[in-house]
């Protein structure tokens, strides 16, 4: 139901954003449904792991075509997450949920330029801010911004040569850090999220 509802999000978010009659050109525009799905460990001062749970969303992203085969993408999102602490001390304890804006930008190389597939591989970075936190059980709750490296692989498809819409199938995996500090330093964690990025939409090349 939640993949259901972005991928309805971001197709009303997508007719908004283009001209179905733009011609081709180096920009693209895509608007897809992403799950970010965290594959997190972590230390945590009063023992223990963090988890995050997943979250569903609709993203825009914005390719300019340098050439045939080269691009750069920026992908503009922002998630919601759960986030807890289990197996600790204090036993298991909710810290609340947090925003995440993780804007990443990659550069591409894509194959088969001109052809119905074009499959393409990119590498990048990110910066993700952590935004709007709720401690939850605790009585605060602090998330470090940070740098992360970004790999990704995808396939775009026409669905009509003459018009310029295609499918896109995306997935990307982020190395990401982020140092968080409960109740002003008195509990501290050191917690890799490395989250998977799945998504699927449409796109326009204009």
């Amino acid at each position: 139901m939640k993949l259901t509802k972005a991928i309805m999000c971001a197709a009303a978010l997508f007719g908004a954003s283009v001209s179905a009659t733009a011609q081709d050109g180096p920009w693209q525009i895509r608007v897809r449904a992403i799950d970010i799905v965290p594959d997190e460990s972590s230390t945590v001062s009063i023992g223990g792991e963090a988890r995050v749970d997943t979250a569903i969303m609709p993203e825009v992203d914005i390719t300019y075509f340098w050439s045939e085969n080269f691009a750069t993408e920026l992908i503009l999102a922002t998630t919601k997450h759960n986030t807890s602490a289990r197996g600790t001390a204090l036993g298991d304890l909710s810290l609340g949920d947090v925003w995440v804006l993780p804007p990443t930008l990659t550069f591409q190389y894509h194959a088969n330029p001109g052809g119905k597939v074009r499959p393409y591989l990119g590498a990048g970075v990110n910066y993700t801010i952590f935004y709007n936190d709720d401690p939850g059980d605790v009585g605060s709750i602090k998330y470090e911004d940070g740098f992360g490296f970004a790999l990704q692989a995808g396939v775009d498809i026409d669905i009509n040569n003459d018009s310029g819409w295609f499918f896109n199938a995306d997935v990307k995996r982020i190395w990401l850090n982020t140092d968080v500090e409960i109740n002003g330093g008195a509990v501290t964690a050191d917690v890799d999220l490395n989250p998977w990025v799945f998504g699927i939409g449409f796109g326009k090349r204009f």
